[in-house]
C-alpha cells in the first residue's frame, strides 16, 4: 500500500534507516505468503450505504496486495531485506530460525494464524494530490501573508519548518527549525490536553472526561482560554490538545480520559469550545488523535513486540458519523493543527493515509491548517508527504532520538530529485506559516523571537528543573544557558486559574445515588432533623488510600505513572506536574466543625484487623476508591495503558463492601467516592442498603479535595452528568468493546464491526438495561420540563445539501527545483549529534528523473460534494428547526440542569432512490444546554431552553453518494429530557 511506502525509491536513493528490520518486510513478505483465496474478515470499504451487510471480496490474481497505492520500487527495496543479514553459515541459519521461532511464539496464541487474520488488501483507497491550503475566506489574509513569506525562503529553510529538530534537542517536546533571517521562529510544540507538560508554575486542570461531565459549554471555553494564556506566557506556540480520539469505543481504553466522552456530538462541542478558548489567546490548538486510536495495546510498531501498529478497520459511514464528527467540529472552529495517530486505519498508517488526510480532512472537511504526526507516528517519507502530512514530529525517524529523520535532509533530497514535488513542499510550509499568522503570532511584542534574535521563545525546559541547563539536552553539545525562568502563569486573585479548575471539578462531579437525601452534609454533623437525643459529637470516618496525598509528593512518579494516593489525573503525555494537590481527606476534615464533629481517617485500602472499632465507632463513613489508566509506554500496578477491567483497582470493591457492612456496626451510613478515568462497574456495592450515596468525581486536577467538599456540603449543587454509560457488567458494552490484548496477526486487526453502535447507542439497539445511562446525574433539587415547541425553519427540504460552493484560489508559487548546491551546509558549519538539519551532505546522489508517483496522482481525485468550507459543506450547518422547552425548578434550592435533546430518525426508513433499508440508532444526542433556575418560590424558577438543529444533525452518511443525506419523506422524532433514558418531552416534525 502506498501509505507505507518508505522515503527511498528508484530515483530518491535515500538512506534506509533500518534495512534489515522485520518492519521493512512485514507488510510485503508476510502478505505475499497469503493465499489469494483468503477472504477479508471485515471489509470496511465494502459495506452497503446505511447498512451493515458485508460484501465479500477477493483480491484478483496478480493485483497488488495493497491496492492502487503500491509503488514498483517498494517491493524491490523490501524483498532483499534479510538476505543481507549474514553469510550462509550454520550458525547464521540457526540464529535466523531462532529469531523466526521467537516471533512466531510472540505473535501466536494457540496456533500460527498471523497470515490468515490480516486483510489481504490495503483497504484504504488512494486520494491524490493533496488539496491546497488557502481556499477558505476565513484564512485568506493569513495565507496571503504566509505565501509572501514562503516565496522568500530557500529550499532548506522550507524543510527546516516542516521537520522537528529531534527529541530533546531543544526546550520543548517538539521544536521546528527557524528561518531567522525572515523573522520566522522555531515553533515550540508542547503537551498536553489538560495543562502544560514538564512546566512549572502552571495549572493542572481537570481532565477532559471531567470537562465533558460538566456539559457546560462556557466552562469548556474558559478552561481552553486559561490554558491558552498559560501556554502563551510560557512561550508555547502549539498546544498538543484537545483530544477527541479516542472517543471511547472501548470503555477500558487507556486514554479515554483525555477526551470528553463517548458521544461524537458531546465530544465535538467540547473540542470546539476548547479550541476557541485556546486560539483566542493566540496559541495554536491541536485536534488529536486522527483517527481510530481507541486502545493503547499495539498502538505503535514494536512498542508491544509486534513489528507493526494495530489496524483500526472502520467502515465509511461509521468513520463519518462517529469518529470524524468531532474533528469536523474542530475544523469548523478553525483549529490550526491536526495530529495524526500512531495506529493504522484500514491497514494504512494514519500519518500516511491519503484517503484520511487528503480526502477526508483536507478536502471534505476543508482543513486549512497543518497536519503534524504524533511523536514517531510517521512511518514513511515520500509517501507521507504525498499523503498529506505537513510536519514531522519530533523529527527523528523510526526510533526515538536516533537522529535519522525520514524528512530533514531526506526530504531535501526528495524534492531535489523530484520524489516530492516542490508544489507539495510549498503547500506544507505555507500551511504551517499561515496557521502562525492566523492566531497572530507574528505580533513581535507579544511573541518576540527566541534567542539570539530576541528574548522570546519557551522560558522553561522539558528536560531539567534547574535554572541553568543544556541548550541541546539530547545532543553532544555541552553549551548551557538559562533554560528555566520559573515564570508563574497561574494568575492571581479573581483571575487565579485554580478557581476555574475548582469550578470545573465540582461541576464535573456526578452524583448517581443519594438515598434518604444523605447529601448534602452538614458542617456541624447532625442535621437539624437528626439532632434530637444526640449528645455525642457526630463521628465521621474517612477510608481508602484514594482519600490522601501521595506521601512522596503528587509528582513523585514520572508522568503521573503510578496509582498512589488520590487520583486526580491519568498518566502519560497528557498529564502535567501538579503545582499543588488538595487531598480529599484534608479538605473534608477542614470542612467539618470540630466542635460538633469528630473525624477519623484510615487512608489505606487494607483495613486494620485488630481495630474493628475504627469502623464500628462511626455515624458516617466516607470511603474512597479509584481506577487509573494512561498511555501505553508506562504501567502501574499491573495496568499497562489500557485498564485490565472496569472494576475499581487496588482492592477498592472489597474495601467499599467492608466499610459499608461494618460502618457503625451496621447502623451507620456510607458515602462512596470514586475517582476514575471512565466508567466503573458498581454492582458489588451500589445496592447495599448502607451505601446511601455514590459520587463519581472523575479526574478533578489540583483542586480535587476542595471541589469535592463543595459538592458534598452543598456549596455547589451537583450538576454533572455522565458522559458515558455505566453498565451492570462489562459484557453489556458489546462483544467488540474489549481491548485486544493479544496480537491476532503481524498487523493486529481491530475490526469495528459494531459500526455506529457504541455506548448508549449499543444499549438502546439491543435493549440492554444499564446501571446508569448516558447523560444521567442527580441534583439536590428537582426539575420539570414542559411546553415543547418545534419550529421548522427551512422550507427547502431536500435529500442532499446544496451543491458544494466555489472556494477562493490558493496562493501560487514558483515550483522550480533549485540548484542542489544551495542545499549544502555552509562552510564550517558544525552539526550537533542527532540534531535534525535540512542540509544534504553531497550533490552526487541527486538524480532527477521520471518519478513513479501513485497511478492516480496525476488524475486529481473528485472533490467531495460534502466539502466546500471548514467543517464541510456550509449547507450542512443551515438551521432546519428550532426547538424550545420550559425548565422549572420544582425543588427547594437553586440548581443547574443539563437539558438534553435526542433525535430519532424515521422508523423503517428506506433509501428514497434505491429502496434499500437504512439502519439507524434508536436515538442520538443532537443538543444540550446547561440551564440555571432558582429554587423555592423564587421568581426565576423557570427558564427557557433553546436548541437549533442543523441539516447535518438530521442527516446520515451515505457511502454510495459520498454525501450526507437527510430523509425527507418521513418525520423525525424529537425527545427532550434529562438523560438518554429520561426524555419526557416528545414531538415530531
Amino acid at each position: 500500500m502506498a501509505e507505507s511506502y518508505e522515503l527511498r525509491g528508484k530515483y530518491s536513493k535515500l538512506d534506509d534507516p533500518e534495512p534489515d528490520s522485520p518492519f521493512h518486510r512485514s507488510l510485503e513478505d508476510a502478505y505475499q505468503s497469503s493465499s489469494e483465496e483468503d477472504l477479508d474478515e471485515f471489509d470496511p470499504l465494502n459495506y452497503d450505504a446505511g447498512t451493515l451487510k458485508r460484501k465479500k471480496t477477493r483480491r484478483p490474481r496478480g493485483e497488488s496486495l495493497h491496492g492502487k497505492d503500491t509503488y514498483p520500487s517498494e517491493k524491490t527495496s523490501q524483498k532483499t531485506g534479510w538476505r543481507r543479514c549474514c553469510v550462509p553459515t550454520r550458525l547464521c541459519c540457526g540464529l535466523i530460525l531462532l529469531f523466526v521461532a521467537a516471533v512466531v511464539l510472540l505473535l501466536s496464541a494457540g496456533g500460527i494464524w498471523a497470515w490468515k487474520t490480516a486483510p489481504v488488501d490495503g483497504q484504504s483507497p488512494s486520494w491524490y494530490p493533496t488539496p491546497k491550503g488557502g481556499i477558505d475566506a476565513a484564512w485568506e489574509e493569513s495565507y496571503k501573508k504566509a505565501a509572501a513569506l514562503v516565496r522568500q525562503m530557500t529550499l532548506v529553510e522550507k524543510v527546516n519548518i516542516t521537520t522537528g529538530t529531534g527529541w530533546s534537542m531543544q526546550l520543548c517536546v517538539g521544536n521546528t527549525g527557524p528561518v531567522a533571517r525572515l523573522s520566522f521562529p522555531s515553533l515550540c510544540l508542547q503537551d498536553g490536553p489538560l495543562g502544560i507538560r514538564f512546566a512549572d508554575n502552571i495549572t493542572a486542570f481537570p481532565a477532559g472526561i471531567t470537562v465533558g461531565a460538566t456539559w457546560n459549554k462556557e466552562l469548556m471555553y474558559q478552561r481552553g482560554k486559561a490554558h491558552g494564556l498559560e501556554a502563551k506566557l510560557k512561550g508555547v506556540n502549539v498546544i498538543l490538545g484537545p483530544a477527541m480520539g479516542p472517543i471511547g469505543k472501548m470503555p477500558a481504553g487507556g486514554r479515554n480520559w483525555e477526551g470528553f466522552g463517548s458521544d461524537p456530538y458531546l465530544q465535538g462541542i467540547a473540542a470546539a469550545q476548547t479550541i476557541k478558548g485556546i486560539q483566542d489567546e493566540g496559541v495554536m490548538a491541536t485536534a488529536k488523535h486522527f483517527i481510530g486510536n481507541e486502545q493503547e495495546h499495539f498502538r505503535q510498531s514494536w512498542e508491544w513486540g509486534t513489528p507493526n501498529a494495530i489496524s483500526s478497520n472502520i467502515d465509511d459511514r461509521t468513520l463519518h458519523e462517529l469518529y470524524a464528527w468531532p474533528f469536523a467540529e474542530s475544523v469548523r472552529a478553525g483549529v490550526a493543527s491536526v495530529m495524526c495517530s500512531y495506529n493504522q486505519v484500514n491497514n494504512s498508517y494514519a500519518c500516511g493515509n491519503s484517503k484520511l488526510l487528503n480526502g477526508i480532512l483536507k478536502d471534505e472537511l476543508g482543513f486549512q491548517g497543518f497536519v503534524q504526526s504524533d511523536w514517531l507516528a510517521q512511518r514513511s517519507g515520500v509517501a507521507s508527504a504525498l499523503a498529506g502530512l505537513d510536519m514531522s514530529m519530533p523529527g527523528d525517524g523510526l526510533r526515538w532520538a536516533d537522529g535519522k529523520s525520514l524528512w530533514g535532509p531526506q526530504l531535501t533530497k526528495a524534492v531535489l530529485n523530484s520524489s516530492v514535488p516542490m508544489d507539495r513542499l510549498n503547500d506544507m510550509v505555507t500551511r504551517i506559516v499561515a496557521a502562525w499568522y492566523q492566531v497572530g503570532q507574528d505580533d513581535k511584542e507579544t511573541w518576540p523571537m527566541p534567542p539570539p534574535e530576541g528574548d522570546g521563545g519557551p522560558n522553561f525546559s522539558s528536560w531539567t528543573n534547574e535554572r541553568i541547563g543544556l541548550l541541546h539536552h539530547g545532543s553532544d553539545d555541552k553549551a548551557t544557558g538559562v533554560v528555566n525562568k520559573f515564570i508563574n502563569v497561574q494568575g492571581e486573585g479573581d483571575d487565579f486559574h485554580g478557581n476555574i479548575a475548582r469550578k470545573i471539578a465540582a461541576e464535573g462531579t456526578v452524583l448517581v445515588k443519594n438515598d434518604d437525601n444523605i447529601l448534602p452534609l452538614d458542617r456541624n454533623g447532625w442535621k437539624d432533623s437528626e439532632k434530637e437525643g444526640k449528645e455525642m459529637k457526630y463521628r465521621v470516618g474517612i477510608f481508602g488510600e484514594d482519600a490522601r496525598s501521595n506521601q512522596n509528593g503528587p509528582n513523585s512518579c514520572k508522568d503521573r505513572g503510578c496509582n498512589v494516593g488520590t487520583l486526580a489525573s491519568g498518566w502519560g503525555s497528557g498529564a502535567v506536574e501538579f503545582p499543588y494537590l488538595i487531598a480529599p481527606v484534608d479538605a473534608i476534615r477542614n470542612a467539618f466543625n470540630e466542635d460538633s464533629t469528630y473525624v477519623t481517617d484510615w487512608p489505606a485500602n487494607k483495613l486494620p484487623t485488630e481495630q474493628e472499632g475504627i469502623l464500628y465507632d462511626q455515624d458516617l463513613c466516607i470511603v474512597f476508591a479509584n481506577s487509573d489508566s494512561g498511555e501505553g509506554y508506562m504501567q502501574s500496578d499491573g495496568v499497562r495503558g489500557d485498564r485490565n477491567n472496569l472494576f475499581t483497582q487496588k482492592g477498592g470493591d472489597y474495601l467499599i463492601k467492608k466499610v459499608a457492612d461494618s460502618c457503625g456496626n451496621g447502623t451507620g451510613s456510607t458515602i462512596v467516592v470514586i475517582h476514575a478515568v471512565g466508567p466503573v462497574i458498581l454492582e458489588d456495592f451500589v445496592d447495599l442498603p448502607t451505601v446511601k450515596a455514590v459520587v463519581l468525581a472523575h479526574l478533578p486536577g489540583q483542586e480535587s479535595g476542595n471541589a469535592l467538599v463543595d459538592v458534598l456540603f452543598g456549596d455547589v449543587n451537583p450538576s454533572g452528568r455522565l458522559p458515558y454509560t455505566i453498565a451492570k457488567k462489562e459484557e453489556d458494552y458489546g462483544p467488540t468493546s474489549k481491548i485486544l490484548t493479544y496480537p491476532n496477526g503481524l498487523i493486529p486487526q481491530q475490526n469495528f464491526t459494531e459500526g455506529i453502535y457504541i455506548d448508549y447507542r449499543y444499549f438502546d439497539k439491543y435493549n440492554v438495561t444499564p446501571r446508569y445511562e448516558f447523560g444521567y446525574g442527580l441534583s439536590y433539587t428537582t426539575f420539570h420540563l414542559s411546553s415543547l415547541l418545534i419550529n421548522p425553519k427551512s422550507f427547502r427540504k431536500t435529500l442532499l445539501p446544496a451543491p458544494r460552493p466555489q472556494t477562493i484560489d490558493p496562493p501560487s508559487f514558483d515550483n522550480t527545483i533549485p540548484d542542489p548546491k544551495t542545499a549544502l551546509a555552509p562552510n564550517g558549519f558544525r552539526k550537533l549529534s542527532k540534531y535534525i538539519y535540512p542540509y544534504i551532505s553531497s550533490t552526487s546522489d541527486i538524480k532527477v528523473g521520471k518519478y513513479p508517483y501513485p497511478p492516480s496522482y496525476d488524475t486529481p481525485a473528485e472533490l467531495s460534494p460534502a466539502g466546500g468550507a471548514q467543517g464541510g459543506n456550509p449547507d450542512l450547518y443551515s438551521i432546519q428547526a428550532v426547538i424550545t422547552a420550559t425548565l422549572t425548578n420544582t425543588g427547594p434550592v437553586d440548581g443547574d440542569s443539563v437539558v438534553q435533546l435526542y433525535i430519532s430518525y424515521p422508523e423503517n426508513y428506506v433509501d428514497e432512490e434505491t429502496g434499500e433499508p437504512v439502519d439507524f440508532p434508536v436515538k442520538v444526542l443532537r443538543g444540550f444546554q446547561k440551564v440555571h433556575a432558582q429554587g423555592g418560590n423564587a421568581r426565576n424558577h423557570r427558564a427557557e431552553v433553546r436548541f437549533e438543529l442543523t441539516r447535518k444533525d438530521l442527516s446520515y452518511w451515505c457511502s454510495r453518494r459520498g454525501n450526507w443525506v437527510m430523509p425527507t419523506t418521513e418525520q423525525f422524532t424529537i425527545r427532550v429530557g434529562f438523560s438518554s433514558r429520561d426524555l419526557p418531552l416528545v414531538g415530531k416534525f
